[in-house]
């Protein structure tokens, strides 16, 4: 009778070691995970933080008006070169003048 307790302790205490051992082997390959995700999550946050500093140097006044004359070939404005179109209908009395002016 002793030894066939002794025998279902043993396994009992085998099962438990190596469901313990199980565990803590999850345990550290999730832990291991979670490290390298914090990792990536830094390494993208720092690659947002630049990517936003590009953006903000790629959208100043100086770098458009650079962009706009190299690539576009558009010149600033001047009274040499400006034409002003009328509508017809505004100079018929069809609308009102849009700088707030009255009918004809």
């Amino acid at each position: 009778m002793m030894t066939r307790l002794s025998i279902v302790l043993l396994v009992a205490v085998i099962v438990s070691a190596m469901y313990l051992v199980r565990v803590q082997y999850d345990s550290r390959r999730l832990f291991t995970e979670l490290d390298r995700a914090v990792a990536e999550a830094h390494r993208l946050d720092t690659e947002r933080g630049r990517l936003e500093v590009e953006k903000r140097a790629a959208a100043t006044s100086l770098r458009v008006e650079k962009l706009a004359r190299e690539k576009l070939a558009m010149r600033s404005v001047t009274p040499a070169i400006t034409e002003y179109v009328s509508s017809s209908a505004a100079i018929t009395g069809g609308t009102a003048d849009a700088a707030g002016g009255t009918r004809p």
